[in-house]
This record gives C-alpha cells, structure tokens and sequence, in this order.
C-alpha cells in the first residue's frame, strides 16, 4: 500500500482554562494514508445498523491513537469502526460529517 494522501486525525485533549474550569480543545495529527473503497457486504452491513460508511483509509498502526474525527481534502469524517490489517497496518471505516453531525 502506498500512502500518496494527507490525513488530518483530529483527538480530544482535556484540560483546564485559567480559572480551573474543564475544557476540552482538539488537536490535530497530519499523517499520510491509502484510501480504499467501502466493500459491498460492509455497507450493507452498516446500513442496516443506520450507518453510512464513505470511505476507508489505511494507515499505520502506531500512528492512530483513538482519534474519532480525521479531516480529508477538506471533509470532516467520523471514525465509525477500526481494523488492524497486521502490527503495522490499520483501517479506518469513515462517514461524512456535515457541520460536525453524521
């Protein structure tokens, strides 16, 4: 697999304003990826369980750290299941966000 495409993997960090309220800012990760289509069987599979998967990139696995939102060529994406191909290589299944809702 070639990895030809920039991913952004968007993750959650918990943290504290200046007066010690809880707050929560994202940081983002540039990664490069192969995109893959979705398999037949797969969306249909996930239709049924009312989702929508778009699209699937590979990744390195060491590289993914429970990220639940990636940016592709401007598009918001949300994680909706994982697969480690081998110790090295990883997919994420995506759906499309609109406006940060799937």
């Amino acid at each position: 697999m070639t990895y030809d495409y920039e991913l952004i993997l968007i993750g959650q960090t918990e943290g504290e304003n200046e007066i010690g309220d809880p707050i929560s800012t994202d940081s983002e990760v540039i990664i490069f990826c192969g995109i893959k289509s979705v398999g037949r069987n797969e969306f249909y599979s996930a239709a049924t369980a009312g989702l929508k998967p778009e699209i699937v990139f590979i990744i390195h696995a060491y590289e993914y750290d429970g990220q639940q939102t990636v940016i592709f060529e401007n598009n918001r994406y949300a994680v909706i299941r994982t697969y480690a191909i081998s110790t090295e290589e990883m997919e994420l299944t995506c759906s499309g966000l609109v406006n940060g809702v799937m």
